[in-house]
């Protein structure tokens, strides 16, 4: 039996973010239940070089929102990266689920060769569909999830292997 792209994509961001959306809610209970101003644990990072919180959610987002739609050949949505609270990186999570629940398989499914082109850091990257998808879109969406999930667990929030895999 084979999987389609539409199966290794869509789904895969989906639930990957649906588990991030877990992870900020114990986030915002721990902060609440703490007594620790959210601003806090949004601006926390691991490193000093290293992007915050807030950032890990709005790049994961936005590669999740970029994967579907560059694979799909739709319009990629933007954010503005302004959200400072706990309620609005759930609200772009929501609106990253909306964009992604409203692609087709069909949209998706062939795009294994489709030429994918990026500009990352004044660097053009050339992909075809299934690379741009697994070797790029893929470990980068877990990276920054994964990243946020220590983020918050190294700053006490009870987290475990379960928030970040999600249910089975």
């Amino acid at each position: 039996m084979s999987i389609s792209m539409y199966q290794a994509s869509v789904p895969v961001f989906a639930r990957a973010l649906g588990n991030l959306s877990g992870i900020l809610k114990k986030a915002a209970a721990h902060a609440e239940k703490n007594k620790i101003d959210p601003s806090v644990l949004l601006a926390a990072r691991l490193y000093p070089n290293m992007f915050p919180l807030s950032r890990q959610i709005q790049i994961a987002t936005d590669l999740a929102n970029g994967g579907g739609a560059r694979l799909a050949g739709l319009e990629r949505p933007t954010h503005e990266d302004t959200e400072t609270s706990f309620e609005q990186m759930q609200t772009r999570i929501e609106r990253t689920l909306k964009f992604l629940q409203s692609i087709q398989p069909d949209q998706i499914d062939g795009s294994e060769e489709k030429a994918i082109a990026l500009t990352i850091g004044g660097n053009e990257l050339q992909f075809t569909g299934q690379t741009y998808l697994f070797h790029f879109v893929v470990p980068n969406l877990f990276f920054h999830s994964a990243t946020a999930y220590a983020i918050l667990r190294h700053n006490g929030v009870e987290l475990g292997k379960p928030d970040f895999i999600g249910g089975v």
